[in-house]
């Protein structure tokens, strides 16, 4: 099944604090057919729009935002049990024990991976 198939329709909440990341993204999901929730570059608007979008699919974090770590944005996901990738220039050992499984994909990220990731 091809990626354009596993994420047609499907919505997909974008948190990322650098425009031009968060344009990329955005480019690339909606090109794969997937509905764009954001992109958000705060976690308290990520969180808000958690908190009035009952109907996420999946999640894309920018694992450092502005300064701050994304993880009460992971927290609200897992919550749900939706399944997020993080996007960061960071290796293992910077990020929580916790999310060290989490799926992520490296800065710059490769559109065709970060897809793969999502539709896995």
């Amino acid at each position: 099944m091809s990626q354009r198939a596993t994420l047609a329709g499907r919505r997909v909440l974008v948190l990322e604090g650098e425009y031009f990341v968060a344009d990329d993204l955005t480019r690339v999901l909606n090109m794969a057919g997937a509905i764009v929730v954001g992109p958000f570059a705060t976690i308290e608007a990520a969180l808000q729009a958690l908190a009035r979008e009952p109907g996420i699919d999946l999640g894309v974090l920018d694992l450092n935002v502005r300064g701050d770590r994304s993880y009460p944005v992971a927290e609200a996901l897992a919550a749900r049990g939706v399944p997020f990738v993080f996007v960061t220039g960071y290796d293992s050992p910077a990020i929580e024990a916790r999310w060290a499984e989490t799926p992520r994909c490296c800065k710059p990220f490769d559109p065709r991976q970060l897809l793969r990731t999502l539709a896995a």
